[in-house]
């Protein structure tokens, strides 16, 4: 009988390799703390002290504190003493840290001591308890300090950046989940678009437009008052709308919807820079209007990078109008401008504002004054002149859209 005997090789396989990382990084904040009075402060006593509010960085509460008289009695008060402390229950709270005591005299030579950016020979500031601080007792000399740029208005500027270090362990993944970006906004303009569910219609200008209420609400608080409100309309399935243009209403729902604007060189029908700053001077007053700060604010930006000659006095108007603090000092910083204010004097514009809003004049006065005084006093070295925020007088600019 024949024997047949079959050899099976046993292979040797590696067992799998596993990989973890350890990673340690700054959780980091900042905190600004003004100093105001700060004569009055001096004189407290050794050891007594000023503190800011309470700020969270890294899962810590913290504040800075300021010893106006020092802090240690071996200084005899000729040194100002500065720290940050931690202000919450922690244990062994390692961190970096940075103090600034900032130059208010626009020169930008601040006072820094920080942590940040260098190599540290024995690592991070370990903070064992609540209480414990980091700083410098003797961080300035204080008749330095009341004849230097630091203090302007008997105010000081101090700023802090805390970085809490934090460490974890990643370990292997078996998954790779590829997240999508939302679209929340392009389901939420097909809906518009495909007119299903829409329970409200507004009519402008002859034209009218479906929409859906729990959006605009959700949207806009003043159309969550129209619809749901206890002084809503009656009818609030077709409202009129008397003050806004269709073509601007219809702008206004696309950013209600997708949260962003359209192609507007498509809705104009024109690459005018001119068309351009008309449709975003409505629609700002609009965005304002519904309370849309967003699109409020991308309007304001989109002015200040539009102004014009022919178009800065209608849009300084309506700054004023609607409380565009920045929109405005953008504006008269370019009258101002000597090659500028001849010309802006001489359109349309200008005495649409001498008519409409006759306080600004007055200010734009002063701002030439002051302007002309740094000029003087200062030559070589000019300095933007912030516009001072005036109350709004109610009036409204509109130009009609062609």
């Amino acid at each position: 009988m024949n024997k047949t005997r079959v050899c099976g090789e046993v292979s040797k396989s590696r067992s799998p390799l596993t990989v973890s990382t350890s990673l340690t990084e700054t959780v980091n904040g900042f905190h600004e703390f003004k100093i105001s009075g700060y004569s009055l402060t001096k004189g407290v006593g050794v050891g007594k002290y000023v503190a800011s509010d309470t700020f969270t960085v890294g899962g810590h509460s913290w504040a800075i504190y300021f010893y106006p008289d020092g802090k240690s009695p071996e200084d005899n008060s000729s040194h100002v003493s500065l720290f940050i402390a931690l202000a919450s229950e922690g244990a062994d709270v390692r961190a970096l840290f940075e103090l600034t005591l900032v130059d208010q005299s626009g020169n930008e030579k601040h006072k820094v001591h920080s942590h940040f950016g260098r190599a540290l020979e024995s690592g991070p500031y370990t903070l064992k308890y609540r209480g414990s601080m980091w700083g410098y007792k003797r961080f300035f000399r204080r008749d330095s300090l009341e004849t230097s740029d630091y203090l302007k208005d008997n105010c000081l500027l101090v700023r802090c950046r805390v970085g809490v270090v934090k460490s974890c362990t990643e370990g292997p993944r078996d998954y790779n989940i590829s997240v999508p970006v939302s679209n929340l906004g392009q389901q939420l303009g097909s809906l518009l678009e495909s007119g299903k569910g829409c329970d409200v219609t507004f009519e402008v200008d002859g034209e009218t437009f479906s929409a859906h209420k729990l959006v605009l609400a959700t949207r806009s608080p003043v159309f969550r008052a129209q619809l749901f409100g206890p002084l809503r309309d009656r009818d609030t399935d077709r409202i009129e709308i008397e003050d806004v243009e269709a073509p601007i209403f219809k702008v206004l729902l696309h950013f209600i919807y997708w949260d962003e604007l359209p192609d507007m060189q498509e809705l104009i029908g024109t690459y005018s820079k001119s068309a351009s700053t008309l449709v975003a001077q409505h629609l700002l007053a609009a965005a304002d209007h519904y309370a849309l700060e967003r699109l409020k604010a991308i309007c304001e930006s989109k002015l200040c990078e539009g102004i014009t000659v022919n178009t800065v006095a209608t849009t300084l108007a309506l700054a004023e109008q609607h409380h565009c603090f920045q929109l405005k000092a953008v504006c008269l910083k370019f009258v101002a401008s000597p090659e500028n204010l001849k010309a802006v004097m001489q359109t349309d514009g200008f005495d649409y504002l001498k008519r409409s809003c006759p306080s600004l004049l007055t200010e734009l006065l002063k701002y030439l004054a002051r302007l002309r005084e740094h000029s003087v006093t200062a030559p070589g070295h000019p300095k933007d002149i912030v516009a001072d925020g005036c109350d709004a007088n109610g009036r409204r600019v509109k130009q009609r859209l062609h």
